[in-house]
């Protein structure tokens, strides 16, 4: 690339539906302000990485994901692919348009204003971010890892993920498929056969979900900071159904770690020994159930990320 085109942008755009309107609107704030960009749209979820790694090997210095947490997620995950020099070079930014928004909604990127957004990535403000890292063993006896900017899931959280994607295929409806997947929980299991090791404690007991954040966490870890090189722990122990609700509604007026069966902790890494039939959501994306023991733990400051003024 030359000095020029090292300027632009290059932008990643993951649709959430079908109409064309949000595209329209961000390529028209873009040519407002003179910004000069390359833009390529994802048409599934597998080709997030594939175009990612595309605009990384064409030179561009600053590439930015219009999407939410899950293609972040896919973003990320490719950066880490290539070399730290090359890594250092680029600036990742992004314009929330997801499901779920709630890494950008910690820096105050909000869906609904656009402009604002843009004009705070035209000012180019590099911070340095943490990023989380599972280590896991597949059902194929493959060893994996997966990095994460927001946070880690397992047990209820996770099959609710789970039951939300099952209930999605048959009722095609996002907002439904979650509200089904909630009153589905209600006749589904509720705690997962735990044994975890977090800094000197360990925890061998039955647990509802444990959600370890390098970011919110969805609100399961709202003191999370993504530049500390720490990981927050929220483990959450049986609680009867009205607890669970009342549970639900701390988590949604950001009170989680104040109800009484949420038991935090602050660590550098976390040690799975066992978690029986429990599934793992990274990002809020399913993972599936790993094979045997696996560890989460954190990387500081390896992925330069663009934040407001």
């Amino acid at each position: 690339m030359n000095n020029e085109q090292n300027t632009r942008w290059g932008i990643l755009y993951c649709p959430k539906g079908r109409s064309s309107k949000q595209r329209e609107r961000i390529q028209r704030v873009l040519d407002d302000r003179h910004v000069a960009y390359d833009f390529v749209q994802s048409e599934s979820a597998d080709s997030v990485e594939r175009l990612m790694s595309m605009l990384i090997h064409n030179g561009y210095k600053t590439i930015i994901v219009v999407g939410g947490d899950s293609a972040l997620n896919d973003a990320v995950n490719c950066l880490m692919q290539v070399e730290m020099q090359v890594r250092n070079e680029i600036a990742l930014g992004v314009i929330p348009n997801g499901l779920v928004n709630d890494f950008a909604r910690y820096w105050d990127f909000k869906e609904g204003n656009l402009e604002q957004t843009i004009d705070w990535l035209l000012k180019r403000r590099v911070r340095k971010v943490d990023l989380g890292c599972i280590r896991y063993q597949n059902k194929q006896g493959e060893r994996c890892h997966r990095y994460f900017l927001n946070c880690v899931n397992v047990g209820l959280i996770a099959d609710i993920m789970n039951l939300r994607r099952q209930t999605r295929s048959l009722l095609g409806s996002k907002t439904l498929a979650f509200i089904v997947s909630i009153f589905l929980m209600i006749f589904h299991r509720m705690e997962y056969k735990m044994h975890v090791k977090i800094n000197s404690d360990v925890v061998d007991r039955k647990v509802m979900t444990m959600c370890v954040g390098s970011g919110p966490g969805y609100g399961q870890t709202p003191s999370a900071v993504p530049y500390n090189g720490m990981l927050d722990v929220s483990l959450v122990y049986h609680a009867e159904m009205l607890q669970v609700f009342a549970g639900l509604w701390l988590l949604i007026t950001g009170r989680f770690l104040n109800h009484r069966s949420v038991h935090p902790y602050r660590t550098r890494q976390v040690e799975v020994v066992e978690a029986k039939h429990a599934m793992v959501g990274v990002d809020g994306r399913l993972l599936g159930t790993p094979v045997g023991s696996y560890q989460i733990s954190v990387e500081q400051e390896v992925i330069n990320f663009l934040i407001p003024d």
